[in-house]
């Protein structure tokens, strides 16, 4: 791992963003940053995230060096609607503008005719606000059976 600006061992300062056409992630790759960020995700049953990783239509990730920090997983029509699943990043690389710099990939390869849309965990949702995000409560669901 390369330095921090002020010579300590600390992360560096600027991942690499890439979409996982450029770089593919394996599936441990992809549990291991979902460990490391705190969000839930079915961790343990590594078929299911490959299933995840196969089917997402964007992928990006964030890379120091070799260590994928962050990853972003997203639907879409590329039309209409887009549905961005997952936003996770490594909690030591937090507060990096990884996150919003991720979305900013994933909404880079859209057009401007389509919403994105997200569902946050409740100590998220602060997060979304000053990247430009809306609040709506006219959503519904199904949850899913395990």
């Amino acid at each position: 791992m390369s330095k921090a600006s002020d010579g300590s061992d600390g992360p560096p300062i600027s991942p690499i963003i890439r979409a996982t056409r450029d770089r593919p992630i394996s599936v441990e790759q992809l549990a291991g940053v979902f460990v490391r960020s705190g969000i839930r995700r079915p961790t343990d049953d590594l078929p299911r995230l490959q299933k995840m990783i196969e089917h997402a239509d964007l992928f990006a990730g964030a890379w120091f060096g070799e260590r994928l920090v962050g990853v972003a997983r997203a639907l879409t029509d590329f039309s209409y609607c887009c549905y961005l699943s997952d936003i996770a990043v490594d909690r030591d690389y937090q507060r990096m503008g990884i996150g919003k710099a991720l979305i900013q990939h994933i909404r880079g390869q859209l057009s401007d005719e389509v919403t994105i849309v997200l569902v946050a965990a409740p100590e998220a949702n602060d997060y979304y606000k000053p990247l430009g995000f809306e609040w709506v409560n006219n959503a519904w669901r199904i949850p899913r059976r395990r």
